[in-house]
């Protein structure tokens, strides 16, 4: 009998113990809890030329058809293999802008550049300069406005670039024979 007792003395103080316990971890919480996330997304520019051939290619003049005397030279067929992708995240409310330059001009030939609104992608994508212009040794902005954006990646994403090669009457004077190595850059920056 006096085990029994010892036995439900001990059993009872074990279960006075957990409800000591039970209760000290319940006082502790409460009906709602929280933690913190931090998130973080990077600043990001980049830029890519992309084709389905290659980037660099030949604008070759002709002579006239049949070389009959008296006619002007032929321009060489535009050239719509190159798109321009991009993905830009922005640090506040400035947007980027795409500027494009020539490390050189061809006498009596002006390159002319025009790009295509973006197709693919998501976000602010930019707005393409209407209508284009002539490449100059200085930077241009051929594309503004761009904000948080991806144009998708590869030729037939983003924006088309066409090239036109214009030997104008106006110029012709200036036209001489040879080849004329241009590299054309392209830069995302702030606007």
């Amino acid at each position: 009998m006096i085990m029994k007792k010892r036995f439900s003395l001990v059993s009872f103080m074990f279960v006075v113990m957990l409800a000591g316990f039970s209760g000290r971890a319940v006082a502790q919480d409460t009906q709602t809890d929280n933690h913190a996330i931090s998130v973080v997304v990077p600043v990001v520019a980049l830029l890519d030329l992309e084709t389905s051939a290659t980037k660099n290619f030949t604008a070759s003049f002709t002579k006239p058809t049949n070389d009959e005397a008296g006619e002007k030279i032929l321009a060489p067929a535009d050239n719509s293999t190159i798109w321009l992708n991009y993905t830009s995240i922005q640090a506040g409310t400035t947007t980027k802008k795409v500027n494009v330059k020539a490390s050189a001009l061809v006498d009596g030939v002006d390159i002319h550049i025009v790009a295509a609104a973006a197709a693919g992608g998501a976000g602010t994508k930019g707005t393409p300069t209407a209508g284009g212009f002539n490449l100059s040794t200085t930077d241009q902005a051929l594309i503004t406005d761009i904000g948080s954006a991806y144009t998708a990646s590869g030729p037939t994403s983003g924006h088309q670039l066409t090239y036109s090669f214009i030997a104008a009457d106006a110029n012709y004077a200036n036209l001489r024979s040879g080849t004329t190595n241009v590299t054309v850059t392209y830069t995302l920056a702030d606007n």
